[in-house]
């Protein structure tokens, strides 16, 4: 199959997130976070907070940021998810400089390749720490205020591989299919306040990290098991984030919505 070239950068916005307050976690660098910030400020979000482990990278994120949309409420703060204390100062502190958080987007994530016999269990656990118990850190902490408000919205990010099997993935398959556990029994809990919790599926999304990090020939195979033939662009997986948390998705809770066309 002859790859199908991305569609252009979307430069119209239409007002999705307008007046909304966006935190985003592991926003820092090339990935899926960078870019939902981007569409967040795009789509006329009335501030954002973007939090990574990476002083520099955080920093120069926020700049470019700037740069790039001319929004003028960008802020950032330092947060390793499987921190408690951390979490709880990055959702005060978005609290504080945002005038409360309206959207979430839970996007820490940690991966790596190895075969279960070879497997320590120190691997096993801080991807999974990171991974799945860090979106539950931030998503306890942030049910808080916003179910106090009885109103937000939160977003995570988990992946087809938490339904389908692929090999030296058992660890970030069940952090992700765990991720998708809490998206829906957490969604019915939040509910209850009016907050929304849905969760977005990406199957492979390229961008430079993902490059130094994987194999080509892993990467190759699996971009053309897609219905494109082409792995996604990170924006449009952001797209998909900003529709998850925009009114537009009023009546969404506990989806986890596939952007990918490997379903199993």
């Amino acid at each position: 199959m002859v790859p199908l070239s991305p569609p252009p950068y979307p430069t119209t916005a239409h007002g999705l997130a307008k007046g909304k307050s966006v935190l985003i976690t592991a926003a820092a660098g090339a990935g899926i976070g960078y870019a939902a910030a981007r569409r967040f400020a795009e789509e006329g979000c009335r501030a954002l907070m973007i939090s990574d482990i990476h002083p520099r990278r955080l920093e120069e994120a926020a700049e470019k940021l700037r740069a790039e949309t001319g929004h003028a409420h960008i802020h950032t703060q330092l947060c390793d998810v499987t921190q408690e204390d951390q979490v709880q100062a990055l959702v005060a502190a978005a609290e504080d400089k945002l005038g409360g958080t309206d959207v979430l987007i839970n996007n820490a994530g940690l991966g790596g390749s190895r075969r279960v016999v070879d497997m320590s269990d120190s691997e096993w656990l801080q991807v999974l720490d990171v991974t799945l118990t860090g979106t539950f850190r931030m998503t306890r902490a942030m049910l808080g205020p916003m179910q106090a408000r009885r109103a937000g919205a939160i977003v995570n990010n988990a992946s087809v591989i938490g339904w389908r099997a692929q090999k030296e993935q058992a660890h970030y398959a069940a952090a992700k299919a765990g991720v998708m556990a809490l998206t829906r029994c957490s969604a019915l809990e939040a509910a209850e306040y009016g907050v929304r919790i849905n969760a977005i599926a990406p199957s492979i999304a390229m961008h430079d990290f993902l490059r130094k990090v994987a194999p080509a020939d892993m990467l190759e195979m699996l971009a053309q098991k897609e219905a494109f033939g082409r792995p996604a662009e990170v924006w449009e997986m952001a797209n998909v984030m900003v529709f998850l948390a925009s009114d537009y998705a009023s009546y969404l809770v506990g989806e986890v919505l596939s952007a990918s066309s490997q379903h199993a």
